[in-house]
């Protein structure tokens, strides 16, 4: 695990989001909406398993997400497929919503804060 207490100029308060070790792609069917995200470094993948979560997801955008999160964890290519059902208020033919594709997606995801604590802690630990 990469030590995150020296990431920033800022130093360790420095508060860090998805975009920081990630990037993703989003695409739609229907009412549904599926980003990938993908780390950047191999290190860093189980620190974004841990803090994407369906659960983390669906608290974090109870009203955007009216229906079920699935995650598929492609450890191999160190990514997430994140399935959102009910994401896109009806989708491309259905919604008035300015974004009926569901790009908007990816930016929302990768800007959730990464609770790089327990990480730190680890390390001071070993």
């Amino acid at each position: 695990m990469r030590d995150f207490r020296d990431v920033s100029a800022h130093g360790r308060n420095e508060r860090l989001v998805v975009r920081d070790i990630a990037h993703a792609r989003a695409g739609d069917k229907g009412n549904t909406s599926n980003i990938n995200v993908w780390v950047y470094d191999p290190e860093d993948f189980e620190l974004l398993k841990r803090n994407v979560t369906p659960e983390r997801l669906k608290r974090e955008f109870p009203h955007l997400i009216r229906g079920k999160v699935t995650r598929y964890v492609i450890e191999h290519l160190h990514g997430l497929n994140l399935v959102l059902g009910e994401a896109l208020e009806g989708g491309v033919n259905a919604s008035l919503n300015l974004d009926t594709h569901g790009k908007s997606w990816s930016y929302l995801i990768l800007g959730l804060s990464l609770d790089t604590a327990e990480a730190a802690r680890k390390d001071v630990d070993s």
